[in-house]
């Protein structure tokens, strides 16, 4: 079998004809998606402005790109490092040349913990931070760890939440764990806050992550937060804390006009995130009065969280269902759309759009094409 041909992606014609041109000038195949080059910027600056005006590192979650272009903007812009959730993904940021990351989950994985452990024995500045909610996990590390520490935070969840210690109790063995295994050292502490569904159950739950802190005996503390909801409420609740908190938002890069533009804390607090995101696509039939079927799938756009959101002519519209390659939407019956025409939406929670698209373009207000973004799931 051959492999992969280079050049070949999903939306792109010519990329070497691609940058420069505008983004319905013949060098891109419909559907696309676009990512809009002055809402990144905005929203990049944004946020890491709101970390370090708090007293926070910002350490975004690249789970949600996988972009080395996007990645290198979030460093120059001054996030401290990136996070990930796999070691595949840690591996693939080694390879963009982060210097920093944290694993958000516990790690089983033998060959990607063989791998970091190589890594960390060859290079001194790598550092690495991982997750741990359990014994089993400690010693998982333990056994790959190499000449240099796996650095762990002890994970502290909630009922009903993803992973992470249910009691303190359980924190507190995993703590112990963690400083008597040879090849593991206790960092501090880590939550996951999203999943709450107010700002008074996170409240909660952060003073659940400050009582453990307290029970560590480790130098300089690390307490690792993270998620786009509820930062605000992070910023506040955490101020006085002497650990260093890390916060691991992701989806604020390119924000979106759905799921995280109805749940943003900027809409509580001054200050704005933009939606980056478009996808553009052909309406393919108006086969009945009110009804359009667009070119645009499961394929090209999220879904788990919200339906793509008609923009321009289509604003008002709604998707009431989407195939694998088609947008079956419900128009008004007297809607000017036609077969043909090239129409817009906005997607609702991008860390399930940007794997659909291994190249992006970039483009300005005029939708010029700027740059081209990779990515590598």
């Amino acid at each position: 079998m051959k492999g992969p041909i280079e050049g070949l992606a999903k939306g792109i014609v010519d990329p070497d004809a691609a940058v420069g041109s505008s983004l319905f000038g013949g060098a891109f195949t419909f559907p696309v998606m676009t990512a809009r080059r002055s809402a990144l910027r905005h929203n990049i600056e944004t946020l890491a402005a709101f970390a370090s005006g708090h007293g926070m590192l910002l350490v975004p979650h690249a789970k949600t790109t996988m972009s080395p272009e996007l990645v290198a903007a979030q460093l120059e812009a001054g996030a401290w490092g990136l996070t990930v959730a796999t070691p595949s993904q840690a591996l693939i940021l080694r390879g963009f040349g982060v210097s920093r990351i944290t694993i958000a989950n516990q790690v089983f994985d033998p060959a990607g913990l063989d791998a970091l452990a190589a890594h960390l024995a060859e290079d001194p500045s790598f550092e690495l931070l991982c997750f741990a909610d359990s014994v089993a996990g400690i010693e998982t590390l333990s056994k790959h760890a190499g000449p240099r520490p796996f650095r762990v935070l002890a994970e502290l969840g909630h009922e009903g939440g993803r992973a992470g210690c249910r009691t303190l109790e359980g924190l507190l063995e995993v703590a112990a764990a963690a400083q008597a295994a040879p090849g593991v050292e206790l960092a501090g502490v880590a939550g996951y806050e999203g999943t709450l569904a107010s700002a008074a159950e996170v409240r909660t739950f952060l003073h659940r992550l400050l009582e453990a802190l307290e029970h560590l005996r480790v130098r300089r503390p690390i307490l690792s937060v993270g998620g786009s909801q509820w930062f605000d409420v992070v910023s506040r609740e955490l101020a006085a804390c002497q650990a260093t908190v890390m916060l691991r938002s992701g989806a604020y890069i390119s924000h979106d006009d759905g799921h995280y533009r109805e749940h943003t804390p900027y809409n509580r607090i001054e200050g704005e995130l933009r939606p980056a995101l478009e996808v553009w696509a052909h309406v393919l039939s108006v086969p009945e009065p009110g009804l359009a079927v667009v070119g645009l799938g499961k394929r090209d756009a999220p879904f788990d969280e919200g339906m793509p959101i008609p923009r321009g002519v289509l604003a008002g519209a709604e998707v009431t269902r989407l195939y694998d390659q088609h947008a079956v939407l419900r128009t008004a019956p007297d809607s000017p759309v036609r077969p043909g025409d090239l129409v817009s939406f906005g997607i609702s929670h991008p860390c399930t759009a940007f794997d659909k698209w291994r190249v992006i373009p970039v483009v300005d207000d005029d939708h010029v094409v700027v740059d081209l973004i990779h990515t590598y799931f």
